[in-house]
Formats: C-alpha cells, sequence, structure tokens
C-alpha cells in the first residue's frame, strides 16, 4: 500500500467524522422539541377507543388538561376520562445518542478500514511457500531448518520479522503433528 493511499482514506475519514460532528452541533443550536414530553396514555372508556397523546410541555403541566387535545368527551366526562389516564413526563438526551452513533459508526470505519489495509496487505505477507506439508517423517523437517534459519537472518523490516514469527509457529505446530503422530503410532 502505497503513503498516498493511507493518508488519503485518513483524510475520508477525518472529513466523514468533521461532517457528522458539525451535524451535531447545528442540531444543538436548534432546540429539538422530542427531547422532553409528555406522555398520556388514556385507556377506553365507553365508545371511545384507548389512544396515546404526546405533547411538549412543562413537567408541571404533564397532565390530562394540557396534553390531551382535542378531549374526545364531553365537558362533564373530563374529569372521569383524565382520571383514568396515565401521564409521565419523559427526558432523553438526544445529543448524547448522536455522539454514542458518532463513535460507535468512527469505530466500524475504523475497523473496516483496518480491514481493507489487512486485505491488501495480507497477499505480502503470506508468500506462497511449496515446502510447507504435514511432516510425516524426519527428512521433511530437515528441509525445513536451513530455510527458516535463513529467514531469521534478514529479519530486518517489520513484515520479515512477522514472517519469521509465523514460520518459527508453523514449524512448532508441524513439530507437535509429529510427536503425536508418533505417539499414536507406538500406541497402536
Amino acid at each position: 500500500m502505497s503513503p498516498g493511499r493511507d493518508g488519503s482514506s485518513v483524510r475520508a475519514v477525518a472529513a466523514v467524522v468533521t461532517l457528522l460532528l458539525l451535524d451535531a452541533a447545528v442540531f444543538v443550536q436548534a432546540k429539538n422539541f422530542e427531547d422532553v414530553r409528555c406522555k398520556c396514555i388514556c385507556p377506553p372508556y365507553r365508545n371511545i377507543t384507548g389512544h396515546i397523546y404526546n405533547r411538549n410541555v412543562s413537567q408541571k403541566d404533564c397532565n390530562c388538561l394540557h396534553v390531551v387535545e382535542p378531549m374526545p368527551v364531553p365537558g362533564y366526562d373530563v374529569e372521569a376520562y383524565c382520571l383514568l389516564c396515565e401521564c409521565k413526563y419523559e427526558e432523553r438526551s438526544s445529543n448524547t445518542i448522536k455522539v454514542t452513533i458518532i463513535i460507535y459508526l468512527s469505530v466500524v470505519g475504523a475497523l473496516l478500514l483496518y480491514m481493507l489495509f489487512l486485505l491488501l496487505v495480507d497477499p505480502l505477507i503470506r508468500k506462497h511457500d511449496p515446502y510447507i506439508q504435514p511432516l510425516h517423517n524426519e527428512e521433511d523437517s530437515e528441509e525445513m531448518r536451513p530455510q527458516a534459519d535463513s529467514s531469521q537472518a534478514r529479519g530486518n523490516t517489520v513484515l520479515e520479522r512477522v514472517e519469521g514469527a509465523q514460520q518459527r509457529w508453523k514449524k512448532q505446530v508441524q513439530e507437535q503433528r509429529k510427536t503425536v503422530f508418533d505417539r499414536h503410532k507406538m500406541l497402536s
């Protein structure tokens, strides 16, 4: 991956995050009426079906008389109808919700960029090695040893060190397989 590509992808992510933050700032300046509300749940009453009423009122005005409009019952039944209604004042922070979503999307975006980076770099790290096979006898393991030693001698870059560690790990796994197969043969 060239340095120009990596820099441009970082700039693109920074631009997206900046736009999301500016969008959140615009919503902070404009009063969002959905942050506070009074919610009245009224059950069925006589021939009137149940209904949920929402209204943006202060906490002290959170009652049936201020929230339920239009009143579905005539004036003499209003008090009986309002006694059945359950009103609750609800408050939420839409700014906190927005910031949480921005952070979540930023993390997901960073993970996607990391995945793309690994997809581009992985073929460079994993070089096809025709000598790696499951070990069935001592001769195969002796052929692998000189190759692993030569890769350790040139381990100057990070990629070469990672490749060397990967080769050592593969060698250990193959030795463990060989030991397990030898023990299995002895027990049989």
